[in-house]
């Protein structure tokens, strides 16, 4: 199956493997596409280092796929907008109409979605 690779910035990596962000960190490593861990947990995520200081910014971004909930999401917004990716995916439990309404200004394109979902039935 040919399919395009997308450059992903994990927000809320972390190296428990019960949590989502890995599981979805495994699932995009293993579908090709090229993972940026970034997050407030120390630790090596499938084979890179998460990345905590917000001034790293990284370029060419497709997707950055939430794993923080909205309490903790307007310490991400400035960092999130100056990355500039295509597209945001609020994963369940993510939802921030506040971050919606920012993203969409700046044109990037929201989708309430879970990752893990849309990776398993091809419609990353």
């Amino acid at each position: 199956m040919l399919y395009m690779t997308k450059k992903t910035i994990i927000l809320g990596a972390t190296t428990n493997p019960n949590r989502y962000a890995y599981k979805a960190g495994y699932q995009l490593t293993t579908y090709g596409h090229e993972i940026f861990p970034v997050g407030i947990k120390e630790g090596i995520f499938f084979n890179k280092q998460i990345e905590q200081n917000k001034e790293i910014i990284y370029n060419n971004i497709d997707t950055i796929t939430l794993y923080i909930g909205a309490n903790h999401q307007p310490e991400w917004y400035d960092y999130i907008i100056k990355t500039n990716p295509k597209r945001i995916i609020f994963n369940p439990g993510t939802e921030n109409e506040a971050l919606v309404e920012l993203a969409q200004k700046n044109k990037i394109e929201c989708i309430e979605a879970c990752t893990l979902v849309m990776l398993s039935i091809g419609n990353y």
